[in-house]
């Protein structure tokens, strides 16, 4: 006997019911599960990663819940319920794929002899996407082409949203020389903020700020090189990681204590871990 995703939704209704339920789980709100889901997602790509696939399909169970769990909560307070998340799901995907759909239905198929290219398939995928902004109910009056990217993302990721989405609109440079340049005066201002702040002449907000322009610009860089910055940090995260361990299984082997070395040691093993790298 396997479980399905009908069992699945009768397990977590299980869990809220308020008598008989988890304790934990009745108490939960939309708000106090977000930064579990943040961790499950985390732990998806994670598993992605390390090409760990069986971990990978426990992983995605946990993800699969909280989904659940979202829709539970939602159908108590009478917002929604699972079925219409996957009805709401189908009908938005089929919508922004007339490529697969031309007839907007899932028994549709589209002729293979005459499938649109990659460019007619992007241009209307964002040509959806904003139509589907434009349709939505207005929270205020202004509607910006911005809207639609969430301010919880992780700041690296919107930074290179925002930037895509402002560059579709014209406002972007033509080439990448004048993001090197842009890098290099916001080098400069952090300096000065910098300095101006250890001086007493200025604020540790602007150093912020300017800290801020710079890892924008940086991000900026990244998407004219065609470089995914996240995963560009993440490989200088993963060398960092394996060069500290290295130093540390040098000094224990030679049973010197890493906390009483100098700079200068540390380095010069360091140096060392770098060359064996490039042999």
């Amino acid at each position: 006997m396997s479980y399905t995703i009908d069992d699945l939704k009768t397990l977590m209704a299980r869990l809220r019911e308020p008598e008989t339920g988890c304790p934990w789980d009745t108490q939960q709100t939309f708000s106090s599960i977000v930064p579990h889901t943040l961790e499950e997602a985390y732990e998806v790509a994670d598993a992605i990663d390390q090409a760990d696939y069986p971990h990978l399909k426990d992983e995605l169970g946990d993800l699969l819940f909280q989904v659940i769990f979202y829709a539970q909560i939602g159908w108590e307070q009478g917002h929604f319920e699972f079925d219409g998340i996957v009805d709401h799901l189908v009908r938005k995907l089929i919508r922004r794929h007339p490529h697969v759909f031309p007839e907007g239905t899932l028994v549709s198929r589209i002729d293979p002899d005459n499938r649109p290219d990659e460019t007619w398939i992007k241009e209307s995928w964002e040509r959806i996407k904003a139509e589907e902004r434009a349709q939505k109910p207005a929270q205020e009056e202004f509607v910006s082409r911005l809207d639609g990217i969430a301010r919880t993302l992780p700041a690296m990721v919107r930074a290179e949203k925002l930037q895509r989405r402002a560059s579709r609109h014209g406002f972007d440079w033509p080439e990448i020389g004048p993001v090197f340049d842009k890098l290099h005066e916001e080098i400069d201002e952090l300096k000065e903020a910098w300095q101006a702040a250890e001086a007493g002449t200025g604020d540790r907000d602007c150093v912020e700020d300017e800290l801020g322009d710079l890892m924008f610009v940086c991000v900026n860089l990244a998407r004219f090189m065609k470089v995914n910055p996240e995963q560009a940090l993440k490989r200088t995260n993963h060398k960092f990681d394996a060069r500290f361990r290295a130093i540390e299984r040098v000094l224990e082997s030679e049973g010197r204590n890493l906390d009483e070395e100098t700079l200068a040691a540390l380095d010069a093993i360091w140096q060392k871990v770098k060359g064996v790298e490039k042999q």
